[in-house]
């Protein structure tokens, strides 16, 4: 029955743009997660000194600097959580008109939609924005967490548990950190999304920019150069 709902509202062509924006969404965050060995990802590699920095607290008399970095990074997660918040109360109340944005879309397209149709695109990108949202709240208590485990690392290397619970804070920060990457890589994809309002080809174009983006920025950027230079 929704099958035929949407074959009834949507062109095959319009169809396989959504389907290769689902599979680049979801193929992209795999392939970031779990890069080959021979080529990590910045993801990956942040991951492992987010660990060393949980190490190397055990040792440090004053961890004020470790409390604040651990501080601002749930401001960020809070940040884009409130900003996903607010793009969803907007997409809603766009929901509500979209009869005038069916009639923006059909004079840059001079393809007319229907009202239904303009709906569908919009919760599309709202399931996005939703699942963002949810990202970057459990990304935020997870820092939440991180944060206490770091308070009970006992400030003795030759303690028992010292290094283990240094382990487990690094643990919980990398878990932390791929959830509000995943959070990130779903606004940008709310984002492409978007471009569906003007056509399929539009949103095919967009999704194919950005994984590329995404790529780009974890397997062939300065950052993940600097990251692999090794002192001399």
């Amino acid at each position: 029955m929704l099958w035929n709902t949407i074959s009834s509202l949507f062109t095959p062509f319009d169809i396989a743009a959504l389907v290769l924006m689902v599979v680049g969404w979801l193929s992209v965050g795999f392939i970031i997660e779990n890069p080959p060995l021979s080529r990590p990802s910045v993801s990956q590699m942040m991951g492992f000194y987010r660990r060393e920095w949980m190490l190397h607290l055990v040792d440090r008399n004053t961890r004020v600097f470790d409390a604040q970095i651990v501080g601002n990074l749930r401001q960020s997660t809070a940040f884009f959580a409130s900003t996903s918040m607010i793009a969803i109360g907007g997409l809603i109340a766009l929901m509500g008109n979209a009869a005038k944005i069916s009639g923006i879309a059909r004079d840059l397209t001079q393809v007319p939609e229907s009202q239904v149709e303009i709906e569908l695109k919009l919760a599309v990108i709202l399931i996005f924005l939703a699942n963002a949202f949810l990202k970057f709240v459990w990304s935020h208590r997870l820092f939440g967490y991180c944060a206490i485990l770091v308070a009970s690392v006992p400030n003795d290397v030759g303690h028992p548990s010292a290094v283990a619970r240094a382990q487990k804070a690094g643990t919980v920060n990398v878990t932390a950190s791929r959830s509000f990457n995943r959070g990130l890589r779903s606004v940008y994809f709310a984002m492409a999304c978007l471009a569906w309002l003007f056509g399929a080809g539009a949103l095919m174009a967009a999704t194919v920019i950005t994984v590329i983006v995404l790529a780009r920025r974890e397997f062939a950027s300065q950052s993940r150069a600097a990251l692999l230079q090794e002192p001399r």
